[in-house]
C-alpha cells in the first residue's frame, strides 16, 4: 500500500467513526462520561495488545520517546474536544472545522522548518478560514442566524492541537514505527478517557443503558475504524511528505458530508442533522472551500 492509498482509506475510515460518534453522543448516550468510559477501557486493551506485539526499537533514546508521548497527548486533547462538541453540534459542521488543522501545519512550518508561503498559499489559507466560518453558520427555527459560536471557536483550538500532533508525529516516525505510534495514542486515549469518566454516575448510566448490546457494538465498531484510520494515517506519514499526507487526509469532510446526507435520508432520527436545501448547499460549498484551499496549500 502506498502513502496516497493509505491516506485516502484513513480519511474514509475516520469519517465512518465520526458519523457513529455523532449518532451515539446525540441520540443514545446519557452523558459524555458514559461514552468515554467504555472507550477508555477498550483503547487500553488495544494499546496493551499492540505494545506487546510491537515493542519499541532496542536502544531508542529518551528524546524520541518524549516526542512520541507529546504527540499522543496533543492528539488526545484534540480528539476529546471534537467528541465533546459532537454531543451538541452537527457532525457536518464539527469535522470540517476541526479538519482545518493543515493550515496550522503550513503556518507552523514557517518558523519551525524554515519554509516560506507564497501569495497563492496565503490566499488558500484565507479560503479555508472563510469556508470554516461559513460552515459554522447556524440558523434557528425562528430564522435567526449565528456565526462562529463558542463551540466552533473551541474547535479551532482542537485543530491547532491536531496540527501540533501531526508535526511531532512526523518527527517521532523517524525513530519509531507507525505501530508504535498507534499504541502510544491508544494508551493515551484510554488513560485520559478513564480519568475523566470513571465516575459512579457514569457506571450507573451504563448499567441502565437501553439497547445496551447494540450500543456497545457500535462503540466497538467506531473504535475499530478509528484505530485503523490512525494506523493508516501514521503509515502514510512515515512513507510520504507530511504536507501532502495532510492534504490527502483533509478530504475527510467530504466523506462525512456524503455519509451524513445519506443517513439523514434513510434514517432521519439517527443524526442531529436535517438541513434545508439552502443550508445544505452552503455546507457543500463551505466544505469544498476547505478541502480545495488545503489542497492548494500543499500542491502548489
Amino acid at each position: 500500500m502506498n502513502w496516497v492509498t493509505a491516506a485516502i482509506v484513513s480519511a474514509a475510515a475516520l469519517s465512518v467513526t465520526n458519523i457513529i460518534d455523532s449518532h451515539l453522543l446525540s441520540r443514545r448516550m446519557p452523558s459524555f462520561q458514559s461514552y468515554l468510559l467504555p472507550m477508555g477501557i477498550v483503547y487500553l486493551i488495544f494499546g496493551w495488545i499492540l505494545a506487546a506485539l510491537f515493542p519499541l526499537p532496542q536502544g531508542i533514546a529518551p528524546w524520541p520517546v518524549l516526542i512520541t508521548v507529546i504527540s499522543s497527548i496533543l492528539r488526545t486533547a484534540g480528539i476529546t474536544i471534537m467528541l465533546y462538541t459532537l454531543r451538541s453540534e452537527e457532525v457536518s459542521q464539527v469535522v470540517p472545522v476541526t479538519n482545518t488543522y493543515p493550515i496550522f501545519v503550513a503556518i507552523m512550518a514557517v518558523p519551525i522548518l524554515g519554509e516560506s508561503l507564497s501569495y497563492l498559499k496565503w490566499l488558500a489559507i484565507i479560503i479555508v478560514v472563510a469556508g470554516a466560518v461559513m460552515i459554522s453558520i447556524k440558523q434557528s427555527p425562528a430564522g435567526a442566524t449565528t456565526w462562529l459560536s463558542k463551540p466552533f471557536i473551541i474547535l479551532f483550538g482542537a485543530s491547532l492541537l491536531l496540527a501540533g500532533a501531526n508535526l511531532t508525529s512526523k518527527y517521532a516516525l523517524t525513530y519509531v514505527s507507525f505501530w508504535n505510534l498507534s499504541w502510544f495514542i491508544a494508551l493515551c486515549l484510554g488513560a485520559v478517557f478513564l480519568l475523566t469518566s470513571l465516575r459512579p454516575y457514569a457506571i450507573k448510566q451504563l448499567i441502565n443503558l437501553e439497547n445496551k448490546n447494540s450500543t456497545m457494538g457500535l462503540i466497538i465498531l467506531a473504535m475499530i475504524f478509528a484505530m485503523a484510520a490512525m494506523t493508516l494515517a501514521f503509515l502514510a506519514m512515515g512513507m510520504g511528505p507530511i504536507s501532502l499526507v495532510s492534504a490527502v487526509v483533509s478530504i475527510r469532510p467530504i466523506f462525512v458530508l456524503i455519509l451524513a446526507l445519506i443517513l439523514s435520508r434513510i434514517s432521519p432520527m439517527s443524526l442531529e442533522w436535517q438541513p434545508g436545501k439552502g443550508m445544505l448547499t452552503l455546507r457543500f460549498i463551505a466544505t469544498a472551500m476547505i478541502v480545495g484551499g488545503i489542497t492548494i496549500i500543499y500542491l502548489t
